[in-house]
């Protein structure tokens, strides 16, 4: 009969914070309203990468092509009619297109709806 013995317990490998990494970042989730998801294949919250909203934007128009055109006019400024939101604060209200972006925020894009 064979006789098994206990494992010896293995010593944890030190870690050295100032060499260790997360590769794995959560993306910033932007969600899309229902008159832009032509443009998005119908999906509401797509992911996005960039440090501010310019920069998510353009990103965002290489993934799917006339989305920057129909949220920015010419001159590259948001339009009128479409209001940005980061975690439900309104980028007008922020630093416009230059509001800073960390892992895990949600924008929200959404047309100014008029009427009376």
């Amino acid at each position: 009969m064979q006789r098994f013995s206990k494992p010896k317990a293995k010593k944890p490998l030190p870690v050295f914070a100032e060499n260790f990494k997360l590769t794995t970042k959560m993306p910033i989730q932007v969600r899309i309203p229902a008159p832009l998801r032509k443009l998005t294949n119908e999906q509401e919250l797509v992911p996005a990468t960039g440090a501010n909203i310019g920069e998510v934007l353009t990103n965002l128009n290489t993934a799917y092509p006339g989305l920057f055109e129909r949220i920015c006019d010419e001159s590259g400024n948001v339009r009128r009619f479409v209001n940005i939101f980061v975690n439900d604060e309104d980028i007008r209200f922020l630093e416009e297109k230059a509001t800073p972006l960390k892992e895990g925020d949600e924008i929200s894009i959404v047309p100014a709806i008029a009427g009376g």
